[in-house]
């Protein structure tokens, strides 16, 4: 292992588990481009985002019924159906989590994700147990890509940043990460992941 690279901090969905709303809206709406229409303007990354930063989820339900009440059932589903949203892990990172894992390289989590759904995931997903410490955003009260949520995650996990590498599907937040000095990798699929890393001279061959 190259020495110039001390650990690792892996995002989650999107990265280690297949989440995506739109494995739940899909079997609730018979028109893709209506189940389109309702995440981007009822249900929106942005609004999502609020549950992520720590905002109650009965709070969240509420307040947007009471914007849209002809979509209530739908927007209620967001939480009640929840797990739905979840596809499983994605195989061919958690392989590379492992192989990192192994060969003793510190590992650590950083997710834009709910409190009240993170223990749901943990339950599920036994390769979260790889890692040393999880930052997750809405048990702290900041998310992705805010500074202040990197500046947290460094100082926690005691890392230095340009000996760290940061792992995310989000170019915002890759840009984010990058800005606070880490070495930021914008993941595209575990292929390019593992040459990625591999660059850096991290142990990821199979």
């Amino acid at each position: 292992m190259d020495r110039t690279i001390d650990a690792v901090i892996f995002d989650l969905g999107g990265v280690l588990i297949d989440w995506n709303p739109r494995h739940l809206y899909r079997k609730l709406f018979e028109d893709e481009a209506e189940m389109e229409a309702f995440l981007r303007e009822v249900c929106a990354p942005a609004w999502n985002l609020e549950q992520d930063r720590g905002r109650p989820w009965a709070q969240a339900i509420a307040e947007l019924s009471a914007v849209h009440p002809d979509k209530a059932e739908l927007i209620a589903a967001y939480r009640g159906r929840w797990m739905e949203m979840l596809a499983g892990p994605i195989a061919g990172t958690v392989a590379i989590l492992e192989r990192l894992h192994e060969a003793g390289v510190p590992l650590y989590a950083l997710t834009n994700w709910s409190a009240e759904t993170f223990p749901i995931a943990e339950e599920l997903y036994g390769f979260l147990g790889r890692f040393r410490g999880v930052v997750v955003s809405g048990r702290i009260g900041l998310v992705k890509p805010d500074a202040a949520i990197y500046t947290h995650t460094i100082e926690r996990f005691g890392v230095t940043p340009e000996r760290t590498v940061f792992i995310d599907d989000s170019a915002k937040n890759v840009a984010g990460a990058a800005a606070t000095g880490l070495r930021a990798v914008h993941y595209t699929g575990p292929d390019a992941l593992a040459r990625d890393l591999a660059a850096l001279g991290l142990p990821v061959a199979a």
